[in-house]
């Protein structure tokens, strides 16, 4: 079995890889080209771990399974890779494609917690009067909200959405998530679950909304200006999952005229996100450059996700984050 690995992994991650499958071939190359791998080896090879770059059907015959090292696949889903034509002429999966995801799931949460708590504190206020260096006796403008008894509503309830419900129950908080696949609330004793029909009753109840699903035609623009809408006017929006989840123009819109308090960004329709936007120059806004998934851990992490789907691949087994390609996640 020919493995190659187009990613740069440190020493310690490569060990955890090579234990895992110790008859295999590996490859490592650290960068994210496809052009420093030898097309010979491009046809040979079974697996492939990647950053994004894919090659053509044609110049990897042999190839069963690709890993992505990120969680979202949106980028990737739609290559010919994976999808092939059968004798009925109907389209099916030709190559196992899993993503990352849940790598990243500690780190994440923390942001968004820290964002729950940033904009609760309004410290976009305080930093802007900070860099100015005038200080603002108004102490009725740092009136916080409190995250306890609080409600935010998570929107995608994967590891990143079920790890955040996790700790803002133990802050106290009411949590209220949307996910697809269920067919009634689902409730349980923590968690009260919405279907996608349900969206603006959810969205109605939460303080804080969290975007943590992915990008797939379904999702794309899920919050639009009917969904801020529906929002609370003191309610603030938090997005970590992709740009295109939310119409930015009406996001824009809803942030200036008070339709709802405010929004943490991490992500954006463009990125980077353009210089004239009026996001930069807004008060009631965090921003930050695409850094929510960042952590120390994540190499190791990766690695050992890769290890454990090594195995399973070699035993024939399902492996873990296995997209379904019709769904897109």
């Amino acid at each position: 079995m020919k493995v190659v690995v187009l990613t740069d992994f440190n020493e310690t991650a490569k060990g955890i890889i090579r234990r895992a499958a110790i008859d295999a071939e590996f490859h490592f190359y650290p960068t994210t080209s496809l052009n420093v791998v030898p097309e010979q080896l491009i046809r040979e090879m079974d697996v492939y771990y990647t950053h994004s770059p894919l090659p053509l059907p044609e110049q990897a015959p042999f190839l069963r399974w690709v890993q992505a090292h990120s969680a979202g696949v949106d980028h990737l889903i739609s290559n010919p890779l994976f999808l092939r034509k059968n004798q009925a002429g109907a389209s099916a999966p030709e190559v196992i494609l899993t993503t990352a995801s849940g790598v990243h799931g500690i780190n994440i949460t923390e942001y968004i917690v820290m964002m729950m708590l940033g904009l609760a504190h309004h410290l976009p206020v305080a930093f802007g009067m900070m860099h100015q260096g005038e200080w603002d006796g108004n102490r009725a403008r740092y009136i916080p909200a409190e995250l306890y008894g609080a409600t935010v509503g998570i929107i995608g309830y994967g590891a990143i959405g079920g790890r955040t419900a996790q700790i803002c129950r133990a802050l106290g908080m009411q949590v209220l998530a949307m996910r697809k696949g269920i067919s009634g609330p689902g409730d349980s004793d923590e968690v009260k679950f919405y279907q996608r029909s349900q969206l603006h009753a959810m969205l109605s109840q939460s303080d804080y909304v969290v975007l943590a699903a992915p990008l797939t035609p379904e999702t794309y623009r899920i919050i639009d200006s009917e969904a801020l809408a529906a929002m609370k006017r003191t309610a603030c929006l938090i997005n970590i999952g992709r740009g295109d989840l939310v119409d930015e123009a009406a996001l824009i819109a809803a942030l200036n005229g008070g339709v709802i308090a405010g929004a943490a960004l991490d992500v954006f329709a463009r990125e980077p996100l353009p210089m004239d936007s009026p996001l930069w120059n807004m008060d009631n806004v965090i921003l930050t450059p695409h850094i929510a998934g960042i952590t120390p851990n994540y190499e190791r992490r990766a690695a050992e996700l890769f290890a454990l789907n090594l195995q399973h691949f070699q035993a024939g087994e399902r492996l873990v984050n296995q997209v379904d390609i019709a769904r897109g996640y």
